[in-house]
């Protein structure tokens, strides 16, 4: 039976809750030195998405619904004004992302498995004000919801990050239709660039062309979990193959990423998938992994913190149980695996230039710096 959990009814009580936070830490050694990486939140329910505001505190979204507000000085409040979510399957709450001017704006944008007629369920893009008191969000209002996204309960996708010209860019998984991913009438399996306000911005690649959806960006793309810009502005995603086939990719306008009929992954049955690994008009990888390491969250470091990482892709394992930390050179990887380290979900960087991470296996959020 599909779950479907609405946040805004939740009572004043819950919205304000304020939980403890934790603060252990355990020095793990890399190939590049040894870090320290320290409990800042625990007991959540599969942590789905973090994005800091400028004073180092930090939003938390949990897939069940929740919101949560997690304070520089230690205590995370519920956040209250959430929109409804189709809990079932991987949908649910999914990213959050807060803008470069949140100073001003105050303005936060999530994403999330929005209920359709029917019984399906597809990404939606929504935004919201974040109140003074950090406690609950306003005027919360849907900017993109995609089209039929289907009854499955898998490949949502859902990334939001923000472009170096104040575009949107969203993460749209195939929702489990391998084929719609080469089809533009649909959103499914594609990248979308939106305006701030939801609006389509006139130099799309497929605005005017019949029948295509004007907010699609780059399409052929399985279940994108990962996207980040880096220092340079380039937009890249990394997602989900069948078995094998994990990939990274370099994201430009109106790009075919060739999903389902190119691939480095096999179906889970052993057989073929498509017509081969390349075909003409189709991109390929910058990297792909074999066996699959099931990839989630991404983000560049500055190298504040990490001197030797600086412009590194940090991509989180949700199958092997790791951090990879990757060369944008050769694409080299050092892993960072610890207790700490399952089912990492999303990583991130806090604007005192350390590194954090969701952990759905453990239900925490941790922060991680050089070891002394």
């Amino acid at each position: 039976m599909t779950r479907i959990v609405s946040t805004p009814r939740l009572s004043l009580i819950a919205s304000l809750l304020v939980l403890p936070m934790t603060a252990t830490a355990n020095i793990v050694e890399t190939e590049d030195g040894a870090v320290e990486i320290t409990e800042m939140l625990g007991d959540l329910t599969e942590p789905w998405g973090i994005a800091f505001l400028p004073n180092g505190d930090a939003l938390v979204t949990e897939r069940d619904g929740r919101l949560l507000h997690l304070t520089e000085g230690g205590a995370a409040v519920e956040v209250s004004g959430l929109p409804e979510v189709w809990a079932e399957g991987q949908g649910g709450l999914l990213d959050v992302m807060v803008p470069a001017d949140f100073a001003e704006s105050r303005e936060v944008f999530l994403t999330y498995s929005k209920p359709q007629d029917g019984g399906q369920a597809g990404t939606a893009l929504a935004s919201a004000r974040l109140s003074d008191s950090g406690t609950a969000l306003e005027g919360l209002t849907d900017l993109f919801v995609m089209t039929p996204g289907g009854t499955r309960g898998q490949h949502f996708g859902s990334r939001v990050v923000e472009g170096p010209e104040g575009h949107l860019f969203v993460t749209i998984g195939e929702r489990g239709n391998a084929e719609l991913a080469q089809d533009l009438s649909v959103h499914n399996g594609t990248t979308l660039r939106l305006g701030r306000d939801g609006s389509i911005p006139e130099d799309n690649p497929f605005v005017g062309q019949d029948g295509a959806q004007p907010e699609i960006w780059s399409y052929g793309h399985r279940n994108p979990q990962g996207a980040a810009i880096d220092t340079s502005g380039q937009f890249w995603v990394v997602e989900h193959g069948a078995q094998g086939g994990d990939e990274i990719n370099r994201v430009e306008r109106g790009t075919n990423f060739g999903w389902p009929v190119i691939s480095y992954g096999v179906n889970y049955n052993g057989t073929p998938i498509g017509e081969g690994q390349q075909k003409e008009g189709m991109a390929q990888p910058v990297h792909y992994w074999d066996p699959s390491i099931a990839p989630s969250g991404m983000a560049f470091h500055s190298g504040s913190d990490f001197p030797a990482w600086e412009g590194h892709a940090l991509i989180g394992s949700l199958k092997f149980n790791y951090i990879a930390v990757m060369d944008p050179a050769d694409w080299s990887e050092v892993q960072i695996e610890s207790d700490e380290t399952l089912r990492v979900r999303d990583v991130e960087e806090a604007p005192d230039g350390s590194l954090w991470f969701l952990s759905v296996g453990n239900g925490a959020v941790y922060r991680m710096t050089p070891a002394d």
